[in-house]
């Protein structure tokens, strides 16, 4: 399984960052690991929306089709995808802190088939791209006070 967590101060507070990050076809503004991303179900965001990210892996685009499992309106989201291969998992939570938010972006990524040999490749690579999506995410949310 690989793992990875970090936190970034957002400009806005937390019903705009959280309107914005739970609507997870927003990755692809931020994380240049999604190619593109389109909501699913219809509006409103909610517990059960659904999203299809085509993440990259190396020279391909792989559809991710995430739903919200857990929904706690300006404090967490939790999504998950999972394929023949992997799934992953996303838990953004959101705490005020002075006039903008705290947001802490844990991400999980657990190999299904030949682990032993997946997950030190995972390990090693997981970091670099949670490191591009976080400087993605840090210039998205610290550029304008509202999403």
């Amino acid at each position: 399984m690989a793992h990875y967590r970090t936190v970034i101060v957002a400009e806005a507070d937390p019903g705009h960052t959280f309107a914005y990050l739970s609507r997870f076809d927003s990755a692809a503004e931020w994380d240049p690991g999604v190619a593109s991303a389109t909501m699913l179900t219809t509006e409103p965001v909610r517990l059960g929306s659904r999203f299809r990210l085509q993440a990259r892996f190396g020279k391909r685009a792989i559809p991710l089709d995430y739903e919200i499992v857990e929904f706690d309106p300006d404090r967490r989201v939790v999504l998950r995808a999972e394929n023949a291969f992997i799934r992953s998992t996303d838990t953004i939570t959101f705490n005020a802190e002075g006039s903008g938010t705290r947001v802490t972006y844990d991400a999980l990524l657990e190999p299904k088939r030949a682990r032993w040999l997946v997950t030190p490749i995972l390990d090693r690579s997981f970091g670099r791209i949670g490191d591009r999506a976080a400087a993605g995410l840090t210039r998205v949310l610290t550029t304008a006070k509202s999403a």
